[in-house]
C-alpha cells in the first residue's frame, strides 16, 4: 500500500473508482487542519519537484531541511518522510490556523486525503488495479458534510490523478521489490541509487552528465535534451534505469 498498510488493525474495506462517499473540508470545520498533526506522510518524488520549487530550494536543502529518511515497510526501500514540527504538536510545518501555505503544490498523500490507495499489482492474482479506502480518523467530522463524490471525481478534484501518473512507474517498482522473497536483500549502492534518481533530482542530473555515465548507457540525443532541460523527463527517465539496475540480478544479493 502506498499511503497506508492498515488502520488500527483493521483492513480497510475496498472502493473503487466510482464508489460513493460524502466529505468536505473547509476552514468553517471545527476540525480543521487536525489532520495535519501526528502524521507520517511518505513523499514521492513528484512532491519533492513540486515542493522544492515551490519553495526555491535545491534538492538537498529541501531533503536536509523538510525530511527524514526512513526504509519502506517490506520493500527495504529507502524513502522520505515529510518532518514534523519537533513540540508538542507535532505538526506538518507548512500548516497554520487558516490552513495549508504550499496547498497548491500539497503533497500526493494529503491530496487524497480522507482516502488512502493502495496497489495489488505484482501479486498473485492482483488484477493490476488499485483500490481505494477511506481514512477514519475519529477527529474529522468532514464525513458529516453533505458534498457528494465519487473517488474517481475526487481524484481529479485534488489534481492527485495527475500526481498518480506521474509517480506510476514510481509506485510500481516499489509493489514489485514488495512482492520479492524476504532473503532477496539489495545492496547499499543499489539502494542508494534509488534514493538519487527517486529524490535528488539536481545531484542525479549531474550524476547522468557530469559522470561516466553516458559512455556507460546509450542515450539518444532527443531524451538527453529533454531530461537536461525537463525534471518531469529527468524523473521519469531516472525511474525507468531503477528498474533496469534494481531487477538486473547484479544488483541483488
Amino acid at each position: 500500500m502506498t499511503t497506508s498498510e492498515k488502520i488500527a488493525g483493521i483492513d480497510p474495506v475496498k472502493l473503487d473508482l466510482d464508489s460513493n462517499f460524502s466529505f468536505e473540508c473547509h476552514k468553517g470545520i471545527k476540525c480543521f487542519t487536525k489532520c495535519c498533526r501526528g502524521i507520517n506522510i511518505v513523499l514521492t518524488p513528484y512532491d519533492i519537484v513540486r515542493l522544492k520549487n515551490r519553495l526555491q530550494l535545491s534538492s538537498e536543502e529541501f531533503l536536509a531541511i523538510y525530511t527524514e529518511p526512513q526504509l519502506l515497510e517490506k520493500t527495504d526501500l529507502p524513502v522520505v518522510t515529510l518532518k514534523l514540527l519537533d513540540d508538542e504538536s507535532e505538526a506538518c510545518p507548512f500548516v497554520r490556523e487558516d490552513g495549508c501555505i504550499i496547498y497548491s503544490d500539497r503533497p500526493t498523500a494529503c491530496r487524497y486525503y480522507p482516502l488512502g490507495t493502495a496497489s495489488l499489482s505484482h501479486k498473485e492474482g492482483a488484477d493490476d488495479q488499485d483500490f481505494y479506502f477511506f481514512v477514519n480518523e475519529p477527529h474529522c467530522l468532514g464525513f458529516e458534510e453533505k458534498k457528494e463524490w465519487n473517488v474517481r471525481e475526487w481524484r481529479k478534484d485534488q489534481g492527485v490523478d495527475i500526481h498518480d501518473e506521474i509517480n506510476a512507474d514510481w509506485t510500481d517498482l516499489l509493489v514489485r521489490k514488495r512482492s520479492f522473497p524476504p532473503n532477496i536483500k539489495l545492496t547499499e549502492q543499489s539502494k542508494k541509487m534509488f534514493f538519487l534518481a527517486s529524490y535528488n533530482a539536481d545531484k542525479f542530473r549531474k550524476f547522468v552528465f557530469e559522470s561516466s555515465f553516458l559512455e556507460r548507457y546509450n542515450i539518444d540525443k532527443e531524451t538527453l535534451e529533454k531530461i537536461r532541460e525537463n525534471e518531469i523527463e529527468l524523473l521519469k527517465f531516472g525511474i525507468q534505469w531503477l528498474k533496469s539496475v534494481l531487477f538486473d540480478e547484479q544488483a541483488l544479493r
